[in-house]
């Protein structure tokens, strides 16, 4: 008998959640804004202090996001075989380690654009940690009534850092210099480390270690091989090659044909941040007014009309477009993001869990080195212009991808199998 699980709520606070989730939730909210600060600088740097072109900061996209394609499979083999704690905490001490070294780079002049890349690689094995072992720690933390919440908590922390992030980047690269934006993301990773290290991780049940392809491929017949895991794979695989075919060369892009200073950019890039938080806030209404199965369609048609209406600033340059065009990428999104990480922490067995999510980031992350490759490619044949027309083809076909797939249909989170709406 396939159990039947209440309507889906998508609560952003729930006092019943652990004091060590809490805790998860805190480091979280600190290693995400340092993240979102150097992305921020990242490619103000490059074009303001490096006089990097667009295929310069497309190339610099690409060594920043490469680690998910890298990366992620191992440390979520890593993720199941020892202490998720831990790994998220080394992993942002490395973070913490690359940052501090940009801020030195910066004031003794020795900085480079192959420098910036390669530490702005390290940097990332933070955020790859996070990917695979924070939705993996999770369901050990909270009961399964309360994976909403929490992910929904975690989720509504991501928001925040990215609203204020780049926005604080920008702000931070004008106001005080590009070395001390990073000196401040290297002080904030250092605080989520020592948060993460002072959490207390229930003991767990590790299988005995078996070759690492072996492992591997137990994971990827699973998640291949069932029909709610594999079209949202896909669908954010396509969703991250065309976000990241336009972040490649947004920045240029927003300097020479919109004409933006690097606050107003980071503005702009914020407005990414504020429509999460909004699309958070407005979710539990949403929840309870729509399918469990259609609130994972809204993120996808809401980034199909945000990569049109950065479109339609080849028309008409704008900051507003442009603010708008990030706004509904973060708007709904959440949505998605919150919904399918919930759905997969139902679905996949606990001795699974940090593989699935590995190998959900290695395809969903690992595309944005891909979507970044293709930003650089397109613009230095075509120019910036091309590159949002190509970014909007992604976009379709994600929207495509989820709409005609069963996910949509789900009328609550399934137990075991899909739970389909008449």
């Amino acid at each position: 008998m396939r159990s039947r699980l209440p309507r889906f709520r998508f609560p952003v606070a729930d006092a019943s959640l652990s004091a060590s989730f809490q805790q998860l939730a805190w480091s979280n909210l600190i290693a995400q804004s340092a993240e979102q600060i150097s992305l921020a600088a990242a490619p103000l740097v490059a074009v303001f202090t490096l006089g990097a072109t667009a295929r310069d900061t497309g190339l610099l996209q690409t060594a920043q996001t490469l680690p998910f394609l890298l990366l992620s499979i191992p440390l979520g083999v890593v993720a199941d075989r020892r202490s998720r704690r831990m790994l998220m905490a080394v992993s942002e001490s490395v973070r913490a380690l690359a940052m501090a070294s940009v801020l030195l780079l910066v004031l003794s002049h020795g900085l480079t654009l192959p420098l910036l890349a390669v530490l702005g690689f390290l940097g990332a094995t933070g955020t790859v940690a996070y990917s695979v072992a924070a939705p993996a720690l999770v369901p050990a933390l909270v009961t399964r009534d309360a994976l909403p919440a929490a992910n929904g908590r975690i989720e509504l922390a991501r928001s925040v850092a990215y609203s204020a992030g780049p926005a604080m980047g920008g702000l931070l690269v004008g106001w005080i210099g590009a070395g001390w934006a990073y000196g401040c993301a290297a002080a904030l990773s250092a605080l989520a480390a020592a948060l993460l290290a002072g959490l207390r991780e229930p003991p767990r049940v590790v299988g005995a270690a078996r070759h690492f392809m072996a492992e591997l491929r137990e994971g990827a017949r699973f998640v291949i091989g069932d029909e709610l895991l594999r079209p949202m794979l896909a669908t954010a695989v396509f969703f991250n090659i065309g976000f990241f075919t336009l972040q490649a060369v947004y920045v240029p892009y927003a300097v020479h044909r919109l004409g933006l200073s690097a606050s107003a950019i980071g503005v702009t890039l914020g407005a990414y941040g504020v429509g999460m938080v909004c699309g958070a806030l407005a979710a539990p209404s949403v929840a309870r007014r729509v399918a469990f199965g259609r609130t994972l369609i809204i993120g996808p048609f809401c980034g199909l009309a945000a990569s049109l209406t950065m479109v339609a600033t080849l028309a008409v340059p704008s900051f507003w477009l442009a603010a708008a065009s990030f706004f509904l990428l973060g708007a709904g999104p959440i949505l998605w993001t919150v919904g399918s990480t919930t759905l997969r922490q139902a679905i996949t067995p606990a001795n699974m869990m940090g593989r699935v999510s590995a190998l959900n980031s290695t395809a969903t992350y690992g595309a944005r080195p891909l979507g970044a490759l293709l930003g650089a490619a397109v613009s230095a044949r075509f120019g910036m212009d091309a590159c949002l027309v190509v970014a909007a083809l992604g976009f379709v076909a994600q929207a495509w991808i989820i709409v005609m797939s069963p996910v949509a249909r789900l009328a609550r989170i399934p137990d075991d199998a899909a739970v389909l709406s008449s």
